[in-house]
């Protein structure tokens, strides 16, 4: 498990997956605890790495593609699972909370839907500085490594992850993560909000 982005309020690590499998990551925040975005399989090793840097309080999914073995990360950590109401009847497992527009985790985390990928794809925004926002599925590594808009053939709405791309040109953070994560190829900042900017602009030309 490795610690990408480190701070005084908050560490980000790195837990699973990222090529074969949606990349998971574990968000350790003092006054929430963990919350574990994305959920990769479930193993008990994997369950003592991830409490001995912090207890799950959530379990966030971006869109249904990270979800695995939902039920038994609720069941062993008694974390509640956080996703977009569009996606709801496509996940195996119980949401405890359905996300929407203008959803807050806390005031410093909330939540963006940027539906296209798959219906309720939905990104999750840290905003204490360093900010970081964790995209799932909506932006992947282009060449360059940066995130930015990259199709897929089984896309749900490829106008509506235009649309959403559109509304990021004035967002502002410093970190960017997504479910594709290759360590050495992979750029996740800083100065992260610059360079998807320039990705995306380039994407939409």
């Amino acid at each position: 498990m490795d610690l990408l982005i480190e701070s005084r309020r908050r560490r980000v690590y790195h837990v699973a997956g990222g090529v074969q499998a949606p990349a998971s990551y574990l968000v350790v925040d003092p006054n929430i605890g963990g919350i574990l975005v994305n959920a990769p399989a479930f193993s008990a090793g994997l369950l003592a790495k991830l409490q001995e840097r912090a207890a799950l309080r959530y379990i966030f999914l971006p869109s249904h593609l990270g979800a695995r073995d939902l039920d038994a990360w609720r069941a062993a950590t008694g974390a509640e699972a956080l996703a977009h109401g569009a996606e709801r009847g496509l996940i195996s497992g119980t949401i405890d909370v359905a996300l929407a527009a203008g959803s807050k985790l806390s005031r410093t985390i909330d939540f963006l839907a940027l539906p296209g990928r798959t219906p309720g794809t939905c990104a999750m925004r840290l905003r204490h500085r360093p900010a970081v926002v964790l995209f799932g599925p909506a932006l992947s590594p282009g060449p360059s490594g940066w995130p930015t808009l990259v199709p897929a053939a089984d896309d749900h709405s490829w106008e509506n992850r235009v649309i959403g791309a559109l509304g990021l040109r004035g967002l502002r953070y410093d970190y960017a993560l997504t479910d594709r994560f290759e360590p050495g190829r992979t750029r996740l900042g800083p100065g992260a909000d610059r360079a998807v900017a320039s990705e995306l602009a380039a994407a939409l030309a």
